[in-house]
């Protein structure tokens, strides 16, 4: 696609976006984008294919702005991993609360097998705060554990929010849930006699996990097991973390 025809893609889907922010997707008609982005209704279709093209493409850059926001947000925050867990999960809601239908649209229609990549990105920012809180010995519980619980509390309680009528929504609900919430998953800074077996063994298994998926090892940092191997250790790592 060259820049022209981006550009124009972009203005678009920013035309939709005020559509929806301002009526739901409801209001995200191919014949009121195409009049208001100032184009005919087959060009749209070439654009987008159809209603559903068009609102998947939404969003995609409703994750977009979520993730942009997230990031400079979380770059202002100390380097404390547990603190950007629950600074992460502030964002999410806020970002829920002020743009419903975005939010409605991105985790209110999810199917299985059916994400856009930004929203892999959103899921992958959580796991790479997860998992720095697991290196640091932070985590009573696996990476993977850990995300399922906090994306399925935070998702549930934004949608939760979401439904309410502003006059009565209460937002110190949030902040109730995500104390129970996160301190269910980690714990307070390991002792310095190293003497917390369970969060060294989390801390362990998290590296190997980075070791083994962020791609080319730099030299000498290959794990020096076979698969097997490399398997089992993990499985006794996850039972010494209880």
């Amino acid at each position: 696609m060259n820049e022209g025809r981006r550009a124009v893609r972009r203005q678009v889907l920013q035309v939709a976006a005020k559509l929806l922010e301002e009526g739901g997707s409801e209001a995200v008609s191919t014949r009121a984008v195409a009049a208001a982005a100032g184009i005919t209704g087959p060009a749209l279709y070439r654009m987008f294919d159809d209603k559903d093209g068009l609102l998947a493409e939404l969003a995609a850059y409703g994750f977009e702005m979520y993730l942009a926001e997230k990031r400079e947000a979380l770059a202002l925050t100390p380097d404390d991993p547990v603190a950007d867990l629950y600074r992460g999960w502030d964002l999410h809601v806020d970002f829920g609360v002020q743009h419903p239908a975005f939010y409605m649209l991105m985790y209110g229609t999810v199917q299985p097998g059916r994400r856009p990549p930004a929203a892999d990105e959103a899921h992958a920012l959580l796991v790479g705060l997860l998992s720095r809180a697991a290196d640091a010995g932070r985590l009573r519980v696996p990476v993977a554990q850990a995300t399922r619980v906090i994306h399925a509390a935070t998702t549930g309680t934004t949608l939760a929010l979401i439904g309410e009528e502003p006059s009565e929504r209460d937002l110190t609900i949030s902040a109730r849930l995500r104390d129970t919430v996160i301190a269910s998953v980690t714990t307070d800074p390991p002792a310095s006699s190293g003497s917390d077996l369970a969060s060294r063994a989390l801390a362990l298994d998290a590296a190997l996990e980075t070791a083994l998926t962020t791609g080319p090892p730099a030299a000498g940092a290959a794990v020096p097991l076979r698969d097997t191997e490399t398997a089992l250790l993990r499985e006794w790592l996850q039972q010494l973390a209880g």
